[in-house]
């Protein structure tokens, strides 16, 4: 396989990767799609300086001009951050984006699609796509779920976004055969919330020993990722049943305005952020940093391995 086309790594994210040093992977659908500029660009300023403090790489993904980024300049990053004429890029979209030399934003499978292309191990998201409510009838499961049961990247998360079926979508990575573990906790967090009512795997003491199962998965040859539930910090975490009430609020407008597929994500979201009078971006901004801390952490203790 020839990427040397097609993969652009940075020089310090590329001589990190060779050297066996600690990068963390990051996505780009957040900056484009989730917040407003410049608020996203200090977004992400702040995210890879996180990651640095704990002594990692940042690599920040994209799709510019046909070509997949590990890694973006500053320039790159505006360009992102201002969105214009941005996609969002999921797994099945790469070889459109890359074959047509069109510029998009990395969701979290395509994110671990280009990690894994480019050998890194870790990644720092917020929340993952899921079984969707309702998915017995309309077969709406993100591509995240399967980009976990394939690809061999270790994803650190504040659990599924709460306006899927976190049920079923524990379920579906029983199935996939994805160990799902919480760091400090017996509880999947659901995103905003730090507890979702459905349990982990396993309860993990600390980074370390996430780096020790990761490593001990792959060796053994089991091909696939790692899911890390990591909760929200107490101070920033918002009420359950006050949260599922918004929730079920911005799912009846959706499907009020036949709002269905990839776009459902980003219209719940927007809802959820006027519902609650900004409380819930406030929520995510402070969850992605705690997954960032935490993803950086890990990778240190998986590249000491």
């Amino acid at each position: 396989m020839n990427l040397k086309e097609y993969l652009s790594i940075t020089p310090e994210i590329s001589a990190a990767i060779r050297d066996g040093k600690p990068v963390v992977a990051l996505e780009s659908t957040i900056l484009s799609h989730g917040m407003p500029y410049p608020d996203n660009l200090a977004f992400a300023a702040e995210v890879e300086r996180i990651v640095r403090a704990e002594g990692a790489v940042p690599a920040t993904m994209a799709i510019i001009d046909g070509v997949l980024k590990v890694g973006l300049t500053q320039d790159e990053l505006e360009l992102m951050c201002k969105g214009e004429g941005v996609a969002k890029v999921s797994r099945r979209d790469l070889p459109i984006m890359v074959a047509e030399k069109r510029t998009g934003a990395t969701t979290v499978a395509s994110t671990m699609t280009l990690a894994s292309l480019a050998g890194i191990r870790v990644f720092a998201t917020g929340g993952i796509g899921g079984v969707h409510r309702g998915a017995e009838k309309t077969m709406d499961i993100s591509a995240d779920l399967q980009e976990l049961r394939q690809t061999s990247v270790a994803v650190v998360c504040a659990g599924a976004k709460m306006i899927l079926d976190i049920g079923l979508t524990l379920e579906y990575l029983e199935t996939m055969g994805v160990p799902v573990l919480g760091l400090r906790t017996d509880d999947f967090p659901a995103f905003y919330c730090r507890r979702s009512g459905f349990g982990v795997d396993h309860n993990a003491k600390d980074e370390a020993e996430i780096a020790r199962i990761a490593k001990t998965k792959w060796d053994l040859g089991l091909a696939g990722g790692i899911l890390i539930g990591n909760p929200v910090p107490e101070e920033y975490a918002m009420d359950f049943d006050e949260m599922t009430a918004v929730i079920e609020k911005a799912i009846a407008g959706a499907n009020a305005e036949g709002v269905r597929g990839k776009n459902i994500t980003p219209y719940l979201l927007a809802h959820i952020v006027e519902y609650t009078g900004g409380q819930s971006l406030k929520t995510n901004i402070q969850l992605a940093y705690n997954n960032a801390r935490a993803a950086g952490k890990i990778a240190v203790a998986y590249a000491r391995l």
